[in-house]
């Protein structure tokens, strides 16, 4: 795995993060967020360790690659210096915005009538595989790529395709993963809807407000299980079960009942022939909004009761939108490897709707060998995957 989020870089500092219940949003510099309601995000590292050569690319990218391109080349030379035997035969990534500013400076200058030197770098990187294409570059590996854009549930639904494709027979090695950047145009539409929050981030609490924008970048190496074995490869993880549902409600809210996070929870406990008894930790979508936590919730109380631990891990680093699911499915393979259950920061008091077992706060050492993650996106669109320690 490799990982850049507003936790940090790599696996060892997040993991630590995690466990500290770090809070990594802070003010927006990147832009002008005079005029919104939100004036916070959780931003990745500044200067992110890139150890590969830059050479072989572009002379643009050399001096100014875009910010995506370098979470998504950090990410991957730190799953390949894990691993340096994994080449992908497939890459398949999650993603909303993709180079969503250089699309703006684009738009912008059309706009003003400027015609700036800059322009046609600016359209060509603005492709959203442009970040994916680069990571490959970066770490000398040559697979096709499919780009998943499937609203908030894009990086999780990038996991489940390719674990899918790997049980299946069709692929032996898949390169999985999301990633997406903060974006001027996307941070100001989140807080027209006012769906963002100027205050603290509060998932499953009674007075949460809203969520915060956040970015980030993660891979996973998927093999076939036997395969890997043979060639010495270290096991992190199995993902053994994936389910999704579409409930076709609204644009932007949820269906009020939960049946689409509870199909997609129970298809994706079905697929891993699992029961709700046998899992440890559930990392919830969770992004602190009011409609969203009272369908996800719901769902939640009606499989499991109070008797899994449930955190979002939002409430550390912000919505991240198409990383979200990746960056997660990364965390919840933490949480194995290490035994623990990350917090969910600034809890204060249980939405009275329903009994949860909230992670409030500060992380609990625990044995945990099955995660459910779960990631549910604008228009109805669910995924949910199950996570297994290796040997299981």
């Amino acid at each position: 795995m490799g990982v850049v989020s507003p936790l940090g870089q790599g696996l060892e500092e997040t993991g630590r993060a995690l466990k500290e219940g770090h809070d990594g949003v802070r003010p927006v510099t990147t832009f002008d967020v005079s005029k919104t309601r939100c004036k916070t995000a959780g931003q990745a590292p500044t200067r992110l360790c890139i150890l590969a050569p830059l050479g072989d690319m572009s002379p643009w990218h050399r001096h100014a690659p875009h910010p995506a391109s370098f979470m998504m080349i950090a990410a991957a030379q730190e799953l390949q210096r894990g691993d340096p035997g994994f080449q992908p035969e497939l890459a398949v990534i999650g993603t909303t915005s993709g180079g969503m500013s250089f699309g703006e400076q684009f738009y912008r200058a059309q706009v003003e009538k400027r015609r700036p030197r800059k322009r046609a770098a600016w359209l060509a990187n603005y492709l959203s595989h442009k970040a994916v294409l680069d990571a490959q570059q970066a770490c000398r590996w040559n697979a096709p790529s499919q780009i998943i854009a499937n609203a908030c549930a894009s990086g999780s639904n990038a996991v489940g395709h390719a674990f899918q494709l790997v049980r299946s027979g069709l692929h032996r090695r898949v390169l999985c993963g999301g990633f997406d950047a903060l974006s001027e145009m996307v941070f100001a539409g989140f807080d027209s809807l006012q769906a963002s929050t100027p205050e603290l981030i509060r998932p499953f609490d009674k007075n949460r407000t809203g969520l915060v924008l956040g970015e980030g970048a993660a891979l996973l190496a998927l093999e076939e299980l036997e395969g890997a074995r043979l060639r010495g490869a270290t096991i992190l993880a199995e993902i053994t079960g994936y389910g999704i549902s579409t409930d076709n409600h609204h644009l932007t809210q949820p269906h009020p009942s939960g049946i689409g996070p509870r199909q997609a929870m129970e298809r994706a406990l079905a697929d891993a022939r699992r029961q709700p008894g046998e899992v440890d930790y559930i990392n919830a979508h969770g992004t602190a909004t009011p409609f969203n936590d009272a369908t996800e919730g719901a769902a939640i109380a009606q499989i499991f009761g109070a008797r899994v631990p449930v955190s979002s891990t939002k409430s550390m680093m912000g919505h991240a939108l198409g990383a979200a699911g990746a960056i997660e499915a990364v965390f919840s393979v933490l949480a194995i490897r290490q035994q623990f259950l990350p917090p969910n920061i600034h809890f204060e008091e249980i939405d009275p709707a329903w009994a949860l077992d909230i992670v409030a706060n500060t992380a609990r050492e625990a044995r945990v060998k099955c995660v459910v993650s779960n990631s549910f996106g604008f228009g109805g669109t669910n995924a949910s995957v199950v996570i297994e320690e290796a040997g299981q």
